[in-house]
């Protein structure tokens, strides 16, 4: 917390290995990308929770990872810094990462996801793409789908017995 955002990068830089240069460049990309200039050289203690989130992101994403695990990352974020990350996600998968991403929110997952798995339970309820899933709902919105699908997994098996 004593560090700056921008210090907490570049420490997070050279924990990876990654040369003085190397980090330097990188943490202003990320500082840029995540739109952290406002307050990238203010000591971390006291952030709000958007800053605090932002931070870790660029702390993860500083060494270009292949694999990014991302649980519930808009969380706590305005509408401003959640649009940030979806480009940001976008990018990311279009320069080839893998993004593992947990999210209650459907509407996060219909514009971020590919490939969604639905876990009820622990147990995987349903997968496949946000299309799929709609359509093996027969609902047009991926909330509806989800509440549908879950709603499927959690209905016990009918046994032939009679009533009490």
């Amino acid at each position: 917390p004593n560090l700056t955002a921008r210090e907490n990068i570049l420490y997070f830089g050279a924990l990876q290995g990654l040369s003085r240069t190397e980090r330097r460049g990188r943490t202003a990309e990320l500082v840029r990308q995540l739109e952290m200039e406002e307050f990238a050289d203010r000591p971390a203690r006291g952030f709000s929770q958007g800053q605090r989130i932002k931070t870790a992101l660029a702390r993860a994403l500083v060494h270009r990872p292949r694999n990014v695990l991302l649980d519930e990352p808009t969380n706590g974020l305005d509408v401003m810094a959640v649009r940030t990350l979806r480009a940001l996600l976008h990018k990311l998968r279009d320069e080839g990462h893998c993004i593992l991403f947990s999210s209650h929110v459907m509407q996060e997952i219909a514009a971020l996801c590919d490939e969604v798995v639905v876990i009820a339970h622990g147990v995987v309820a349903a997968q496949g793409t946000p299309g799929e899933l709609r359509s093996r709902a027969g609902t047009e919105s991926l909330e509806e789908a989800f509440v549908r699908l879950v709603g499927a997994a959690d209905t016990p098996p009918q046994s032939g017995g009679a009533g009490p």
